[in-house]
Protein backbone atom coordinates (compact mmCIF):
# COMPACT_ATOMS: atom_id res chain seq x y z
CA UNK A 1 0.00 0.00 0.00
CA UNK A 2 1.46 3.52 -0.65
CA UNK A 3 1.04 6.57 0.91
CA UNK A 4 -0.93 7.89 -1.23
CA UNK A 5 -3.58 5.44 -0.90
CA UNK A 6 -3.64 5.25 3.12
CA UNK A 7 -6.50 7.48 3.07
CA UNK A 8 -7.09 11.21 3.86
CA UNK A 9 -5.73 11.15 7.53
CA UNK A 10 -4.12 14.72 7.71
CA UNK A 11 -3.69 17.34 10.11
CA UNK A 12 -6.96 18.79 9.15
CA UNK A 13 -8.91 15.65 10.13
CA UNK A 14 -7.95 14.99 13.40
CA UNK A 15 -7.73 16.80 16.60
CA UNK A 16 -4.84 18.49 16.69
CA UNK A 17 -4.49 18.13 20.32
CA UNK A 18 -5.13 14.57 19.94
CA UNK A 19 -2.63 14.72 17.57
CA UNK A 20 0.22 16.11 19.87
CA UNK A 21 -0.56 13.56 22.32
CA UNK A 22 -0.41 10.40 20.38
CA UNK A 23 3.16 11.39 18.39
CA UNK A 24 4.43 9.74 17.30
CA UNK A 25 2.60 6.64 17.52
CA UNK A 26 -0.29 7.93 15.12
CA UNK A 27 2.02 8.66 12.51
CA UNK A 28 2.35 4.44 12.49
CA UNK A 29 -1.29 3.62 12.21
CA UNK A 30 -0.51 5.66 8.48
CA UNK A 31 1.58 2.21 7.99
CA UNK A 32 -1.16 -0.54 8.87
CA UNK A 33 -1.65 -2.14 6.17
CA UNK A 34 -4.83 -4.23 7.71
CA UNK A 35 -3.43 -7.78 7.75
CA UNK A 36 -5.24 -8.41 11.02
CA UNK A 37 -2.58 -9.47 13.87
CA UNK A 38 -3.77 -6.75 16.46
CA UNK A 39 -6.94 -8.81 16.73
CA UNK A 40 -5.91 -11.74 17.02
CA UNK A 41 -3.80 -10.98 19.50
CA UNK A 42 -6.30 -9.33 21.49
CA UNK A 43 -7.78 -10.37 24.11
CA UNK A 44 -10.54 -8.37 24.26
CA UNK A 45 -11.24 -8.15 20.60
CA UNK A 46 -14.84 -10.22 20.66
CA UNK A 47 -16.52 -7.17 23.35
CA UNK A 48 -15.10 -4.74 21.32
CA UNK A 49 -16.99 -2.60 18.85
CA UNK A 50 -14.17 -2.01 16.42
CA UNK A 51 -11.57 -4.27 16.07
CA UNK A 52 -8.26 -1.97 16.12
CA UNK A 53 -7.57 -1.94 12.11
CA UNK A 54 -11.17 -0.86 11.62
CA UNK A 55 -10.41 1.90 14.16
CA UNK A 56 -7.33 3.31 12.34
CA UNK A 57 -9.36 3.62 8.91
CA UNK A 58 -12.16 5.75 11.03
CA UNK A 59 -9.09 7.88 12.34
CA UNK A 60 -7.60 8.13 8.88
CA UNK A 61 -11.22 9.42 7.75
CA UNK A 62 -11.77 11.88 10.15
CA UNK A 63 -14.59 10.43 11.76
CA UNK A 64 -14.09 12.10 15.14
CA UNK A 65 -17.28 11.55 16.82
CA UNK A 66 -17.04 7.69 15.80
CA UNK A 67 -13.65 7.46 17.07
CA UNK A 68 -14.27 8.70 20.48
CA UNK A 69 -17.68 7.07 21.54
CA UNK A 70 -15.96 3.41 20.83
CA UNK A 71 -15.74 1.20 23.30
CA UNK A 72 -12.13 -0.56 21.58
CA UNK A 73 -9.80 1.68 23.70
CA UNK A 74 -11.28 1.17 26.87
CA UNK A 75 -11.34 -2.56 26.92
CA UNK A 76 -7.69 -2.32 25.89
CA UNK A 77 -5.81 -4.76 28.81
CA UNK A 78 -2.66 -2.52 27.82
CA UNK A 79 -0.95 -6.16 27.15
CA UNK A 80 1.28 -4.84 24.42
CA UNK A 81 0.72 -8.41 22.62
CA UNK A 82 -0.62 -6.79 19.49
CA UNK A 83 2.38 -4.01 19.83
CA UNK A 84 4.91 -6.90 20.19
CA UNK A 85 3.44 -8.67 17.07
CA UNK A 86 2.31 -6.26 14.60
CA UNK A 87 4.28 -6.62 11.65
CA UNK A 88 4.67 -2.83 10.82
CA UNK A 89 6.08 -1.62 14.79
CA UNK A 90 2.76 0.02 15.19
CA UNK A 91 2.56 0.92 18.73
CA UNK A 92 -1.63 -0.04 19.04
CA UNK A 93 -1.71 -0.31 22.73
CA UNK A 94 -0.02 3.40 23.39
CA UNK A 95 -2.22 4.62 20.73
CA UNK A 96 -5.27 2.81 22.84
CA UNK A 97 -4.30 4.58 25.68
CA UNK A 98 -3.55 8.04 23.61
CA UNK A 99 -7.08 7.30 22.65
CA UNK A 100 -8.05 7.46 26.22
CA UNK A 101 -5.98 10.98 26.59
CA UNK A 102 -8.21 12.60 23.95
CA UNK A 103 -11.24 11.18 25.63
CA UNK A 104 -10.20 12.17 28.89
CA UNK A 105 -9.55 15.87 28.12
CA UNK A 106 -12.75 16.39 25.56
CA UNK A 107 -14.49 14.88 28.21
CA UNK A 108 -16.41 12.74 26.13
CA UNK A 109 -17.42 9.27 26.89
CA UNK A 110 -15.54 8.85 29.81
CA UNK A 111 -16.29 5.36 32.09
CA UNK A 112 -17.49 6.64 35.62
CA UNK A 113 -15.48 4.46 37.01
CA UNK A 114 -12.34 5.87 35.68
CA UNK A 115 -13.39 9.56 37.04
CA UNK A 116 -13.93 7.70 40.66
CA UNK A 117 -10.08 6.25 40.06
CA UNK A 118 -9.10 10.20 39.71
CA UNK A 119 -10.60 11.08 42.51
CA UNK A 120 -9.87 8.65 44.97
CA UNK A 121 -5.96 8.86 43.97
CA UNK A 122 -6.39 12.86 44.34
CA UNK A 123 -7.98 12.25 47.94
CA UNK A 124 -5.93 9.40 49.31
CA UNK A 125 -2.82 8.58 46.88
CA UNK A 126 -3.74 4.76 46.48
CA UNK A 127 -6.71 3.32 44.42
CA UNK A 128 -9.09 2.01 47.07
CA UNK A 129 -9.77 4.87 48.64
CA UNK A 130 -8.03 3.72 52.26
CA UNK A 131 -6.42 5.66 54.54
CA UNK A 132 -3.00 5.68 53.39
CA UNK A 133 -1.07 6.11 56.79
CA UNK A 134 -2.46 2.27 56.62
CA UNK A 135 0.01 0.87 53.76
CA UNK A 136 1.76 -1.41 56.41
CA UNK A 137 -1.47 -3.13 57.57
CA UNK A 138 0.07 -6.23 55.56
CA UNK A 139 2.19 -6.54 58.35
CA UNK A 140 -0.15 -7.00 61.32
CA UNK A 141 -0.52 -10.72 61.33
CA UNK A 142 3.08 -11.83 60.92
CA UNK A 143 3.98 -14.55 63.03
CA UNK A 144 6.74 -11.84 64.64
CA UNK A 145 6.50 -8.47 63.78
CA UNK A 146 9.74 -7.78 62.44
CA UNK A 147 11.75 -5.20 63.97
CA UNK A 148 12.87 -3.13 60.80
CA UNK A 149 9.26 -2.75 59.90
CA UNK A 150 8.52 -1.26 63.84
CA UNK A 151 11.15 1.17 63.19
CA UNK A 152 10.90 4.67 61.14
CA UNK A 153 12.35 4.47 57.82
CA UNK A 154 16.01 3.71 57.63
CA UNK A 155 18.47 5.39 55.01
CA UNK A 156 21.00 3.48 53.90
CA UNK A 157 19.39 0.03 53.69
CA UNK A 158 19.94 -2.85 50.99
CA UNK A 159 16.83 -2.90 49.49
CA UNK A 160 13.90 -0.24 49.78
CA UNK A 161 10.38 -2.22 49.39
CA UNK A 162 8.06 -0.60 46.88
CA UNK A 163 5.12 -2.41 47.91
CA UNK A 164 1.91 -1.07 45.72
CA UNK A 165 -1.34 -0.41 46.27
CA UNK A 166 -2.79 -3.77 45.46
CA UNK A 167 -0.64 -5.73 48.03
CA UNK A 168 -0.92 -3.03 50.32
CA UNK A 169 -4.89 -2.87 50.95
CA UNK A 170 -5.67 -6.10 49.17
CA UNK A 171 -6.02 -9.08 51.64
CA UNK A 172 -5.79 -11.78 49.28
CA UNK A 173 -2.42 -10.28 48.31
CA UNK A 174 -0.88 -9.12 51.65
CA UNK A 175 0.82 -12.18 51.67
CA UNK A 176 3.44 -11.28 48.77
CA UNK A 177 5.13 -8.64 51.00
CA UNK A 178 5.07 -10.52 54.08
CA UNK A 179 6.75 -13.18 52.09
CA UNK A 180 9.52 -11.20 50.68
CA UNK A 181 10.08 -9.23 54.07
CA UNK A 182 10.42 -12.92 55.98
CA UNK A 183 12.81 -13.84 53.14
CA UNK A 184 14.97 -10.51 54.09
CA UNK A 185 15.14 -11.12 56.98
CA UNK A 186 16.49 -14.83 56.86
CA UNK A 187 19.20 -13.31 54.53
CA UNK A 188 19.96 -10.68 57.56
CA UNK A 189 19.52 -7.94 54.74
CA UNK A 190 18.70 -4.97 55.80
CA UNK A 191 15.51 -3.09 54.21
CA UNK A 192 12.50 -0.51 54.68
CA UNK A 193 9.66 0.51 53.71
CA UNK A 194 7.85 4.12 53.19
CA UNK A 195 4.89 3.16 55.00
CA UNK A 196 2.25 5.97 54.73
CA UNK A 197 4.98 8.00 52.59
CA UNK A 198 4.42 5.77 49.53
CA UNK A 199 1.96 6.67 47.14
CA UNK A 200 0.53 5.03 44.54
CA UNK A 201 2.92 4.95 41.85
CA UNK A 202 0.61 6.60 39.08
CA UNK A 203 -0.20 4.07 36.67
CA UNK A 204 -3.53 3.18 36.38
CA UNK A 205 -3.97 7.09 35.94
CA UNK A 206 -1.09 7.07 33.47
CA UNK A 207 -3.16 4.10 32.03
CA UNK A 208 -6.58 5.72 32.08
CA UNK A 209 -5.65 8.50 29.87
CA UNK A 210 -4.80 10.91 32.82
CA UNK A 211 -0.81 11.12 32.47
CA UNK A 212 -0.78 14.68 33.81
CA UNK A 213 -2.17 13.16 36.70
CA UNK A 214 1.16 10.93 37.31
CA UNK A 215 3.51 14.36 37.87
CA UNK A 216 2.77 15.29 41.56
CA UNK A 217 2.57 11.24 42.72
CA UNK A 218 6.44 10.39 40.73
CA UNK A 219 7.60 13.52 42.37
CA UNK A 220 6.85 12.32 46.16
CA UNK A 221 7.82 9.02 45.41
CA UNK A 222 11.12 9.96 44.04
CA UNK A 223 11.92 12.27 47.08
CA UNK A 224 11.12 9.84 49.79
CA UNK A 225 13.04 7.25 48.40
CA UNK A 226 15.85 9.49 47.83
CA UNK A 227 15.99 10.82 51.12
CA UNK A 228 16.35 7.22 52.14
CA UNK A 229 19.36 6.62 50.09
CA UNK A 230 18.53 2.96 49.57
CA UNK A 231 20.95 0.45 47.38
CA UNK A 232 18.04 -0.58 45.82
CA UNK A 233 14.37 -0.36 45.13
CA UNK A 234 12.64 -3.39 44.67
CA UNK A 235 8.99 -3.37 43.91
CA UNK A 236 7.04 -6.78 43.56
CA UNK A 237 4.16 -4.89 41.59
CA UNK A 238 5.24 -5.39 37.82
CA UNK A 239 3.31 -2.58 37.28
CA UNK A 240 5.12 -0.31 39.82
CA UNK A 241 7.86 -1.81 38.65
CA UNK A 242 7.13 -0.71 35.02
CA UNK A 243 6.51 2.69 36.40
CA UNK A 244 9.66 3.25 38.09
CA UNK A 245 11.66 2.07 34.90
CA UNK A 246 9.87 3.76 32.52
CA UNK A 247 7.59 6.95 33.87
CA UNK A 248 10.03 8.07 36.33
CA UNK A 249 13.25 9.19 34.86
CA UNK A 250 11.41 12.03 32.98
CA UNK A 251 10.45 13.45 36.68
CA UNK A 252 14.47 13.54 37.92
CA UNK A 253 15.47 17.03 36.89
CA UNK A 254 16.31 15.73 33.62
CA UNK A 255 19.00 13.41 34.68
CA UNK A 256 17.02 10.05 34.47
CA UNK A 257 19.01 9.18 37.13
CA UNK A 258 17.80 7.98 41.08
CA UNK A 259 21.12 7.24 42.47
CA UNK A 260 20.02 3.03 43.33
CA UNK A 261 19.27 0.68 40.82
CA UNK A 262 15.35 -0.56 40.41
CA UNK A 263 14.44 -4.11 40.67
CA UNK A 264 11.70 -6.24 40.24
CA UNK A 265 11.55 -8.94 43.19
CA UNK A 266 12.07 -11.63 40.69
CA UNK A 267 15.31 -10.36 39.72
CA UNK A 268 16.29 -9.51 43.55
CA UNK A 269 15.80 -13.02 44.25
CA UNK A 270 17.37 -14.39 41.70
CA UNK A 271 20.61 -12.32 42.19
CA UNK A 272 20.11 -14.09 45.85
CA UNK A 273 20.18 -17.28 44.65
CA UNK A 274 23.21 -17.17 42.61
CA UNK A 275 24.97 -15.63 45.58
CA UNK A 276 23.74 -18.29 47.85
CA UNK A 277 22.84 -15.72 50.11
CA UNK A 278 19.24 -18.01 50.28
CA UNK A 279 18.74 -21.62 50.50
CA UNK A 280 15.83 -24.00 48.79
CA UNK A 281 14.55 -27.12 50.18
CA UNK A 282 12.91 -29.71 48.33
CA UNK A 283 9.51 -28.62 47.01
CA UNK A 284 8.45 -31.50 44.76
CA UNK A 285 5.77 -29.08 42.69
CA UNK A 286 4.84 -28.85 39.35
CA UNK A 287 4.15 -25.54 38.28
CA UNK A 288 3.56 -23.35 35.20
CA UNK A 289 4.74 -19.98 35.17
CA UNK A 290 2.00 -16.95 34.22
CA UNK A 291 4.30 -13.91 32.50
CA UNK A 292 3.04 -10.67 33.48
CA UNK A 293 2.60 -8.56 30.85
CA UNK A 294 4.16 -5.16 32.29
CA UNK A 295 7.36 -7.65 33.56
CA UNK A 296 7.45 -9.66 30.54
CA UNK A 297 6.66 -8.10 26.58
CA UNK A 298 7.23 -4.58 27.76
CA UNK A 299 10.21 -5.42 29.97
CA UNK A 300 11.86 -8.70 29.04
CA UNK A 301 11.95 -10.08 32.18
CA UNK A 302 11.49 -13.35 31.40
CA UNK A 303 14.43 -15.49 32.85
CA UNK A 304 14.75 -14.34 36.06
CA UNK A 305 11.38 -15.23 37.64
CA UNK A 306 11.88 -19.01 35.96
CA UNK A 307 15.47 -18.83 37.26
CA UNK A 308 14.07 -18.73 41.02
CA UNK A 309 11.82 -21.89 39.78
CA UNK A 310 14.20 -23.76 38.85
CA UNK A 311 16.45 -23.20 41.34
CA UNK A 312 14.28 -24.64 44.03
CA UNK A 313 14.90 -28.82 44.71
CA UNK A 314 11.76 -30.52 43.00
CA UNK A 315 10.56 -28.43 41.51
CA UNK A 316 9.22 -29.08 37.59
CA UNK A 317 8.35 -26.37 35.79
CA UNK A 318 5.70 -27.34 32.63
CA UNK A 319 5.27 -24.06 30.23
CA UNK A 320 1.53 -22.71 29.22
CA UNK A 321 1.08 -23.10 25.27
CA UNK A 322 1.24 -19.35 25.09
CA UNK A 323 4.55 -18.10 27.48
CA UNK A 324 7.19 -15.45 27.45
CA UNK A 325 6.44 -12.79 24.78
CA UNK A 326 3.61 -14.85 23.38
CA UNK A 327 1.73 -14.78 26.36
CA UNK A 328 -1.50 -14.63 27.21
CA UNK A 329 -2.89 -11.64 29.52
CA UNK A 330 -4.62 -12.13 32.98
CA UNK A 331 -7.08 -9.75 31.95
CA UNK A 332 -6.50 -7.49 34.77
CA UNK A 333 -4.15 -4.47 33.38
CA UNK A 334 -5.44 -1.50 31.61
CA UNK A 335 -8.02 -0.50 34.34
CA UNK A 336 -10.13 -2.71 32.45
CA UNK A 337 -11.27 -4.88 35.39
CA UNK A 338 -12.82 -1.48 36.96
CA UNK A 339 -15.16 -1.00 34.08
CA UNK A 340 -15.84 -4.02 32.74
CA UNK A 341 -15.52 -7.23 35.04
CA UNK A 342 -17.04 -9.03 32.53
CA UNK A 343 -14.19 -8.75 30.14
CA UNK A 344 -11.53 -9.17 32.81
CA UNK A 345 -13.90 -12.79 33.73
CA UNK A 346 -13.85 -13.91 30.27
CA UNK A 347 -10.10 -13.40 29.45
CA UNK A 348 -8.33 -14.79 33.08
CA UNK A 349 -10.92 -17.96 32.63
CA UNK A 350 -9.55 -18.78 29.13
CA UNK A 351 -5.80 -17.72 30.68
CA UNK A 352 -6.42 -20.05 33.88
CA UNK A 353 -7.61 -23.13 31.24
CA UNK A 354 -4.22 -22.96 29.72
CA UNK A 355 -2.82 -23.20 32.93
CA UNK A 356 -5.11 -26.41 33.96
CA UNK A 357 -4.10 -28.03 30.88
CA UNK A 358 -0.18 -28.15 31.85
CA UNK A 359 -1.28 -30.28 34.59
CA UNK A 360 0.54 -28.05 37.06
CA UNK A 361 -0.65 -27.90 40.71
CA UNK A 362 0.08 -24.16 40.86
CA UNK A 363 0.59 -21.22 38.90
CA UNK A 364 3.51 -19.48 39.67
CA UNK A 365 3.64 -15.36 38.40
CA UNK A 366 5.47 -12.28 39.62
CA UNK A 367 2.77 -9.56 39.39
CA UNK A 368 0.05 -9.43 42.55
CA UNK A 369 -2.47 -7.91 40.16
CA UNK A 370 -2.22 -11.21 38.05
CA UNK A 371 -2.11 -13.47 41.03
CA UNK A 372 -5.93 -11.40 42.72
CA UNK A 373 -6.78 -11.83 39.06
CA UNK A 374 -6.73 -15.45 38.24
CA UNK A 375 -7.52 -16.10 42.21
CA UNK A 376 -10.74 -14.24 41.26
CA UNK A 377 -11.52 -16.27 38.35
CA UNK A 378 -10.23 -19.98 40.16
CA UNK A 379 -12.98 -18.90 42.50
CA UNK A 380 -16.02 -18.05 40.10
CA UNK A 381 -14.84 -21.45 38.12
CA UNK A 382 -14.57 -23.79 41.10
CA UNK A 383 -10.91 -24.47 39.59
CA UNK A 384 -9.05 -26.29 42.23
CA UNK A 385 -5.33 -24.92 41.80
CA UNK A 386 -2.86 -22.73 43.99
CA UNK A 387 -1.48 -19.47 43.02
CA UNK A 388 0.91 -17.75 43.79
CA UNK A 389 3.82 -15.17 43.32
CA UNK A 390 6.85 -15.81 43.03
CA UNK A 391 8.16 -14.64 46.15
CA UNK A 392 5.21 -17.11 48.29
CA UNK A 393 6.69 -19.98 46.29
CA UNK A 394 10.65 -18.90 47.58
CA UNK A 395 9.40 -18.64 51.16
CA UNK A 396 7.78 -21.50 51.33
CA UNK A 397 10.51 -23.50 49.90
CA UNK A 398 13.46 -21.82 51.79
CA UNK A 399 15.23 -23.53 54.06
CA UNK A 400 13.85 -22.57 57.70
Amino acid sequence: MSPKSLGVLTEDCLDRQFMKQVEPAWKKVLTCFQCGTCSVSCPAISLMDYPPRQLWQLLRLGLREQVLHSRTFWLCTQCYACTARCPRGIMTSETMRNLREWAVAENVGVPAAILKLRDTVRATYNILNENNAARLIWSRNLPAAPAQLQTAARANVEVLLFTGCVSSFYPMAYSIPQSLVQILEQAKISYATLGGEEWCCGYPLYGAGMQSEVAALARHNIERVRALAPQNLVATCSSCFHTWKHLYPAHTNGDGAFGFAILHASEFLARLLADKRIKMAKLPWVVTYHDPCDLGRKHGVYDAPRAVIQNIPGITLREMANHRADAMCCGGGGDVAMMETAVTDDIAARRLAQAVSTGAEAIISSCQQCKRTLLGAARKTKTRIKILDVTELVWQAMEK
